[in-house]
């Protein structure tokens, strides 16, 4: 879809006889800060890079996800730390070479002392790996986090140590994990603003820096596509106008997205084997007789709440008109 949509609108600006592109991108700096401009006839804000030199925008995006710099920037490091609530998980994400016994079916397994695994196949020729920590207690989080901008082979070796033991296919997942470039580890939590606030001047968030719902809903994604693109055409000589409606508009998506399932929240999670034991027959059982399928049917035969929202429709992101 993004391609597709990419593609037609170079073809319209060739047809209209542009040949160079509306992007600047500039590599290695970064944003160390941030300031409103106080002119009434250039309002914007003033950033400052990595590399001393200064421009001046319209309007910054942030977009950096859940630990964003530029939120902390723009909003203050008190207010920026304060919206990320942790789950008090933690989990390092990678790819290995598939198995050829490996199906297309993602699987999950419950290991003692709060350890679990999901890995993913689908039809690529990789399977991802995900490791969780769950439920973790202080020191473990207090350990693990330390080791977030620590070099890739200590962090490596923290959850090489960590899962060890955990039992299933580790032996395997921890001797590809050495050799992978592509890990990463964080900590999961959701992102909640004061007061739902995604702009300050002519800062905005987008996406998990300014209302991540973790990766437990799924719905990270889908929220990062929706309201600012949108109000900013629909509102293209009011920048400022299109920023509060963004918030307005998005404040009930966030509400809907940021619901957790059952048990991730309030930190239930089997840690004996004989309770992983437990949870397994549950779970089979449930399979078996079908019950997630009932429930499915039952849920899917209910009205549709009224208060749910809605996906906006701005015909004024509309390529092809």
């Amino acid at each position: 879809m993004f391609f597709s949509g990419t593609k037609k609108e170079r073809n319209k600006a060739e047809a209209k006889g542009i040949k160079d592109g509306g992007f600047t991108y500039i590599f290695n700096q970064t944003i160390t800060a941030l300031s409103p401009s106080t002119s009434p006839q250039t309002p914007g804000v003033n950033v400052t890079f990595s590399n001393s030199q200064t421009a001046h925008f319209d309007l910054v995006v942030a977009a950096d996800g859940q630990g964003s710099r530029t939120r902390k920037l723009a909003f203050g490091e008190e207010t920026s730390s304060s919206a990320f609530k942790s789950l008090n998980i933690h989990a390092a994400f990678y790819n290995i070479p598939r198995h050829p016994t490996e199906s297309n079916l993602a699987r999950i397994y419950m290991g003692p002392n709060r350890r679990m695994y999901l890995t993913r196949t689908g039809d690529r020729p990789e399977t991802q790996i995900y490791h969780f920590l769950m439920d973790a207690t202080p020191q473990e989080s207090a350990h693990l986090s330390a080791t977030f901008k620590r070099p890739l082979a200590e962090q490596k070796a923290a959850w090489t140590q960590l899962f060890q033991d955990a039992g299933w296919e580790s032996p395997r997942f921890l001797k590809a994990l050495q050799d992978v470039d592509d890990f990463y580890a964080c900590e999961v939590g959701q992102v909640k603003m004061p007061g739902q606030k995604l702009h300050k001047d002519r800062v905005v968030l987008l996406g998990d820096a300014g209302y991540c719902p973790s990766l437990f809903t799924g719905m990270g994604t889908t929220l990062s596509l929706m309201g600012v693109a949108g109000e900013l055409a629909r509102n293209p000589r009011d920048v400022d106008k299109a920023l509060d409606a963004y918030q307005e508009v998005m404040k009930q998506p966030i509400l809907e997205c940021q619901r957790l399932m059952p048990g991730v929240a309030s930190g239930w999670y089997p840690k004996s084997e004989w309770a992983i034991w437990m949870w397994n027959s549950v779970l089979w059982g449930v399979a078996c007789l079908k019950v997630d399928k009932m429930v499915a049917w039952v849920l899917g035969s209910l009205p549709a709440s009224k208060t749910k929202w809605k996906i906006p429709d701005y015909e004024e992101l509309m390529l092809d008109k």
